[in-house]
């Protein structure tokens, strides 16, 4: 960070002085919420702003009901029956009793936690709700049950322009961002990549297309086994499926086992179930690539996208989410529309290794401009000192 950068940060964290912002999830491992809040909340500590972040409780019921919400948000078909969100309503309860709410502000972090809002009567404060997902065409039913709580917030925050519903309340314009000094995305010596690939038997003998996601049906990786094996039939190459899982994500065994059976045994294609704490494997991963592909068919922001680009590496990705807003079509990676459309983009890069080159450096340099946390942190602390002063809030 430039001096003047974080003089502007401190400056602004001043206006905040004696301020508690409790931030509000629903796990501390997996996804990227939860990254996200890894990285500022001791950042927000170190200007001197009083940041906790707690997490709410829930058991397997729950989380499979929370999913059934997060799919159906971005519109995808569920059977969601009464019984859910009487489900999602007896744990919110508990939640509510339970979680001790301590903030000025109450930043409150996606679905799952916002009916925690039902106290603001009783204790008054600041709430502020983040959506990380695209709420701009969701399932009438969640969106119906979930508006009410919605408009007890004083704002709302969404990542982009296209994530937004028509509301009564202000909403911020905040998109995600990604720490260039973390252990996912600081420069690495070659033996280290090298030590990681020959950790998970990766040879470097031929081109390495490489998805980083959690095993998601939302992020297609049997799409990506498809698109693969056509662009194996002209470019002998390997196919890297590196991921996760979260605790408030009961589909991600499901999926995992899926993907498995779709690999079928190809020896070129490495499926990798990487623990939380496994940034710097996944930075070796994508350094290691020639390309990375992000082949969802419904996003929130994507931060991996922007951890690729950050590196410099080629990137083919759907045109779906935040995804866009860091991939500008044929100047910082290409946006892909389908397997056949995936794979065309896959063979174009791999055959054209000055392009893919440019292409990556052009996204490097538009990650650094817009998505580096330094930016994330001054349009938060903008955010908290606007909400405290609601009279001036603008409704952006």
């Amino acid at each position: 960070m430039g001096r003047s950068i974080v003089e502007e940060l401190h400056l602004l964290a001043k206006g905040l002085s004696g301020k508690v912002v409790q931030n509000v999830n629903s796990t501390f491992v997996g996804g990227g919420v939860a990254e996200i809040l890894n990285r500022l909340t001791p950042l927000l500590n170190e200007l001197e702003v009083d940041a906790r972040w707690d997490v709410i409780k829930g058991d397997d019921r729950f989380f499979q009901v929370t999913k059934k919400f997060h799919n159906a948000i971005h519109g995808r078909s569920e059977d969601i029956t009464a019984q859910d969100f009487d489900v999602f309503q007896e744990t919110s309860r508990k939640n509510i009793q339970e979680l001790q709410l301590v903030g000025d502000i109450m930043f409150i972090h996606d679905p799952q936690p916002i009916e925690l809002v039902t106290r603001k009567r009783e204790i008054g404060k600041k709430w502020l709700w983040r959506c990380h997902i695209d709420v701009s065409q969701p399932s009438p039913v969640v969106w119906d049950f979930l508006r009410p709580y919605v408009l007890q917030y004083d704002a709302a925050v969404f990542s982009a322009p296209s994530f937004s519903q028509v509301l009564p309340i202000p909403q911020f314009l905040i998109s995600p961002s990604i720490d260039p000094l973390s252990d996912k995305n600081k420069e690495l010596p070659n033996d280290t990549i090298d030590a990681v690939l020959h950790r998970y038997g990766i040879p470097r003998d031929k081109p390495i297309i490489t998805q980083v996601s959690r095993f998601d049906y939302l992020k297609d990786p049997v799409g990506v086994i498809q698109a693969f094996r056509i662009v194996k039939r002209a470019i002998d190459c390997r196919l890297v499926l590196a991921g996760g899982t979260a605790t408030d994500d009961p589909e991600c065994e499901v999926v995992l086992a899926e993907v498995k059976e779709h690999a079928n045994g190809d020896p070129d294609i490495h499926i990798l179930l990487m623990p939380p704490s496994s940034d710097i494997e996944i930075n070796a991963l994508q350094r290691a690539s020639t390309v990375i592909l992000q082949k969802s068919i419904r996003e929130g922001f994507g931060l991996t996208v922007s951890e690729a680009l950050w590196k410099a590496k080629p990137v083919v990705a759907s045109a779906v989410g935040g995804i866009p807003l860091q991939v500008q079509n044929k100047f910082t990676g290409l946006l892909s529309y389908g397997i056949e459309g995936t794979a065309f983009d896959l063979k174009q890069l791999l055959t054209n290794p000055e392009y893919a080159a440019q292409l990556g450096r052009n996204g490097r340099e538009h990650v650094r401009q817009n998505f580096l946390i330094t930016r994330h942190l001054k349009d938060y602390l903008l955010a908290f000192l606007m909400l405290g002063r609601s009279e001036e809030i603008l409704y952006l």
